[in-house]
């Protein structure tokens, strides 16, 4: 593993094999980084050479390594709501002239064919590669539908530079095109591949005793963890027994919203039924020991990466009605909807599944077959390497032209 330059080691390629260059705003293990994992995974397969670059190092750098890319830590401007504030503009500003020196120096060194851009956060690295004459290509993740239609302009805006885009889901295209209809030419839907559980634990037999009730996820306002914790304190006032783990932590310089639930959960009295648990590499323990999850999302979501998980695992999930999170946990009869930031909607729903818990969980089982089959990694993986098909990638060295 490489910073820019940082070992000295060479970045050439192998003769007639082609180089990709993919790019990815955080080296953390959440569910767009897993599916980055597949798709560094389905190229390495396909024979290219590939090259990931990071911002910053993390747990997902030795996964990468381990999956046969080799990695570069390099700066680049990762765009956060606090840059896009007046506050935040002379950071904007320095973060892109840094990272378009970097990012320059490095598209010298490696000289890919091709440039892989995971999300939009990440627009410098779609601009370099047209600076450079690459073939560029998009994997969007987002679906910033509830912003201003200024907002959704800007954050698409380096889009249109971008020889294809991957869309996570239908609504993401179709945010994408209420932003620029132009892009819905060069935009298609390939629906993440996420793989499931070594094994499937089953679900208990019965949940008298107490609801086990799990959230998986960045603790942020947007995704709703303080939600959680407010369902399990109306069910306590119900008198029915419920506990809830929360798994994840926060980004950094979001400290205080943690500090928000920790103080949530002592002024409810809830210290003995709702514990925070931090970051975990895997969703699959924690699943295993619990009886429901809950993805209680406010905001749009571009796709339901846990909520799938969930499934994955053969357990009943609650999830927001709204956007990728309807499309992600739809036809799955363990599924439960509930309208998004209703924290007794959550309850009620909680209730329900605790009360026909044998329905339920077979329910789960059930859709665990179903959900292997509808994402599966190697079908993932070869609707990725089809995506780049056509375009102009020349192998290095060898004047063959893969299209």
């Amino acid at each position: 593993m490489n910073g820019l330059g940082g070992s000295g080691r060479s970045t050439a390629a192998s003769p007639g094999r082609r180089t990709l260059l993919l790019a990815h705003p955080s080296a953390d293990l959440y569910g767009s980084d897993r599916v980055f994992l597949e798709t560094v995974e389905a190229f390495v397969r396909d024979g290219s050479d590939v090259v990931v670059t990071m911002p910053a190092d993390g747990p997902l750098s030795a996964l990468l390594v381990e999956r046969g890319a080799r990695v570069h830590i390099v700066p680049t401007l990762v765009l956060r709501k606090s840059l896009l504030t007046p506050r935040g503009f002379g950071a904007l500003v320095s973060q892109t002239v840094r990272g378009l020196r970097a990012g320059g120096r490095l598209l010298r060194s490696v000289q890919p064919d091709l440039v892989w851009t995971n999300t939009i956060t990440i627009p410098l690295w779609t601009a370099l590669a047209r600076l450079h004459r690459l073939p560029s290509v998009v994997h969007v993740h987002e679906a910033e539908g509830s912003a201003k239609p200024v907002v959704m302009r800007a954050l698409a805006f380096p889009l249109l530079f971008a020889d294809r885009l991957i869309a996570n889901s239908r609504y993401s295209a179709e945010t994408l095109q209420r932003s620029y209809r132009r892009l819905a030419g060069r935009t298609s839907v390939v629906l993440n591949g996420v793989p499931g559980p070594d094994a499937v634990t089953q679900p208990r037999v019965d949940v008298l005793d107490e609801l086990r009730v799990l959230f998986v996820g960045r603790l942020s306002p947007r995704k709703g963890p303080d939600l959680v914790i407010e369902a399990v304190d109306e069910l306590t006032r119900r008198g029915i027994r419920a506990r809830a783990d929360i798994v994840g932590a926060v980004y950094p310089g979001y400290e205080w919203f943690e500090d928000e639930l920790l103080a949530s959960i002592a002024e409810r009295g809830l210290e003995g039924r709702v514990t925070l648990h931090g970051f975990q590499p895997s969703p699959w323990a924690a699943l295993a020991t619990s009886d429901v999850l809950v993805v209680p999302s406010r905001l749009d979501e571009p796709f339901g990466n846990t909520a799938v998980e969930s499934i994955l695992a053969a357990r009943p999930v609650v999830v927001s009605d709204t956007s990728g999170l309807r499309e992600a946990a739809a036809g799955y009869r363990a599924a439960t909807f509930v309208t998004p930031g209703d924290a007794t909607a959550i309850a009620d729903a909680l209730a329900e599944i605790r009360s026909d818990w044998a329905t339920r969980s077979s329910a789960a089982i059930a859709d665990e077959r179903i959900a292997a089959d509808r994402h599966s990694v190697r079908s993932y993986q070869d609707r990725i390497i089809d995506s780049v098909v056509g375009l102009p990638i020349r192998a290095r060295r060898s004047g063959r032209v893969h299209v």
